[in-house]
């Protein structure tokens, strides 16, 4: 079981970024990839009423996810971990449906995935806006590597995409269930909409 320690980052220009890891020598570690992620429950919503998450993920890949309920420390999020490949994306959704889980959240994005100084680096092209999501070992390493991309530590949100999602639902007034490009269409998501400010 792994300890997840994490931060966002809203990008106003995220090619940018881009450029300035490239510059830096970081590794491209996955190229851009659209990600699909169901999010699981149980019909009572117990796990996100106890800010557990349940996460069957699509890119490259076919993963299965637990994450626990997390806490800020050195002002990043960090939270337990369980990750594993599943080699079947409908039978390992099938799998959690016979047990009693069901899907309460479809959401995707387009990731760029980077590695520099020990941290991991996200590029998220996200219904919600761009973001950098920075992962390392822990908060100083983060923080360290934030301020060598230029990135604003202040500006900084250990906020989830699904907290972000209904954030925006509440500001905007929203009725939609799932954070898919299809269903923003058209939808103008702004910082004050997201209550985040933009880093870069």
């Amino acid at each position: 079981m792994a300890i997840e320690s994490e931060v966002k980052f809203l990008l106003n220009d995220l090619p940018g970024l881009q450029r300035r890891l490239e510059t830096l020598g970081a590794r491209l570690a996955a190229p851009e990839v659209r990600e699909v992620n169901l999010k699981f429950d149980r019909p009572d919503r117990s796990l996100t009423q106890t800010f557990q998450v349940l996460r069957l993920r699509r890119d490259s890949r076919v993963r299965l996810t637990y994450k626990g309920p997390g806490r800020i420390v050195d002002g990043v999020n960090a939270r337990k971990e369980i990750e594993f490949e599943a080699g079947d994306f409908e039978a390992a959704q099938a799998f959690l449906e016979a047990l009693g889980f069901e899907v309460n959240l479809v959401y995707e994005k387009y990731r760029t995935s980077y590695e520099l100084d020990g941290v991991e680096i996200v590029l998220d092209h996200t219904p919600l806006g761009d973001f950098a999501e920075l992962e390392g070992p822990d908060g100083a390493a983060i923080a360290a590597l934030a301020a060598r991309l230029g990135l604003d530590w202040s500006a900084r949100t250990v906020a989830s995409y699904t907290f972000l999602f209904d954030e925006v639902k509440r500001s905007l007034g929203l009725a939609v269930r799932d954070l898919t490009f299809e269903d923003f269409e058209g939808v103008a998501v702004t910082p004050a909409a997201l209550g985040v400010r933009p880093a870069d």
